[in-house]
């Protein structure tokens, strides 16, 4: 995890275009809708319009695009001279899904075309693309947009692709989601990024961070249960929001707030049972399946875990290897020393035996 330097002192960096802060955060503009490099000659923001991000990858995340003047995408001057007309065909049709036989036809090798995404920007290529999908729709939520059918005006090509890259993500338009929408989405702002949070009359539906890899595989599976989801206010959202402030603030250590979870009575066993994991302490996969009356299933407990869409709130993060190791988690490994850091600081994590 990336710790930035305060908001104080890179705003300064910005304005001052002090090149010893390049490469330490990107500055994320409000009113444009552009991320730029701290050094970019562009007029700059007042401090109330911009927000800062650690790596190009965030900044996509959280809706942006990369500003035409210090180009913060740019690889230098070694970089392949396929990369640029890449990123300008992504950048105008931000609801496409490019594989590599796509890539193939263009005359480009999948593998070379990785590396060079990985090397330059921190990301594969399938990530960058995923990143400005959800970016595009998730800019809208971040921005709490009433009229979200205005489009982009500020970028991501045009406002077709807005829209197309909306629907790929929320399962609509963004006029006719808001109209027929059973799932109401939020986007919340916490120490570890930003999360989205989809609500409805049952409850609270998901809760995950914004740049999740099974994240537009779990709207997909919600869209079909549910039809299209549509950003706006609701009171679970409301109440989510407020828990997670005070969990984070170190002033909460159990969440009563409403969830819908919907699976095998298998999977419900669970994800119940991890509920039941009390703040400041950890389980391991073998411990979860005794409990849950299935002990060879350790690998399956392992398999269930994962597919939890309502993370912190259902703690999944306390599920450890019986060694006491960390194991996989949706949201990083980073995530999860973290949050599990966070709960030792503000409990007494212990490990309640091994397996």
């Amino acid at each position: 995890m990336m710790t930035l330097p305060s908001t104080t002192e890179m705003y300064r960096a910005l304005v001052q275009r002090d090149q010893s802060f390049e490469g330490l955060f990107f500055a994320c503009v409000r009113t444009t809708g552009i991320f730029c490099r701290p050094t970019c000659r562009a007029r700059k923001p007042k401090p109330e319009n911009v927000e800062f991000a650690a790596t190009i990858q965030e900044a996509l995340h959280r809706g942006y695009r990369p500003c035409r003047v210090c180009e913060p995408m740019s690889a230098g001057a070694g970089a392949p001279n396929w990369l640029d007309p890449l990123l300008d065909e992504i950048a105008r049709h931000p609801d496409a899904k490019m594989r590599d036989q796509e890539l193939r036809v263009r005359g480009l090798d999948p593998v070379q075309v990785r590396r060079v995404f990985k090397r330059a920007f921190g990301m594969t290529f399938q990530a960058y693309q995923r990143a400005t999908r959800l970016g595009t729709a998730m800019r809208a939520l971040h921005d709490g947009s009433p009229t979200l059918d205005a489009g982009m005006d500020a970028g991501f090509g045009s406002d077709s692709g807005f829209r197309a890259a909306f629907a790929r993500v929320f399962g609509d338009s963004p006029g006719r989601a808001r109209e027929r929408a059973l799932l109401t989405a939020a986007w919340i702002e916490t120490p570890l990024g930003p999360m989205l949070a989809l609500a409805g009359d049952h409850g609270l539906e998901l809760l995950e961070f914004v740049d999740r890899r099974a994240l537009e595989t779990e709207l997909r599976a919600l869209r079909e249960a549910f039809g299209p989801i549509a950003p706006g206010d609701h009171a679970v959202l409301r109440r989510t929001r407020e828990q997670l402030r005070e969990y984070f603030e170190g002033r909460r250590r159990t969440f009563d707030i409403p969830i819908h979870q919907r699976g095998s009575t298998f999977q419900m066993n669970v994800w119940r049972a991890l509920c039941r994991i009390p703040h400041g302490e950890t389980r391991s996969y073998s411990e979860i399946a005794r409990e849950v009356g299935a002990p060879a299933a350790v690998r399956a407990i392992g398999r269930v875990n994962g597919q939890n869409r309502i993370a912190i709130v259902v703690p999944c993060h306390r599920v450890i290897r019986a060694d006491g190791s960390l194991c996989g988690y949706g949201g990083g490994k980073w995530r999860k020393q973290w949050l599990l850091d966070h709960e030792r600081a503000t409990g007494s994590i212990r490990h309640a035996g091994s397996a």
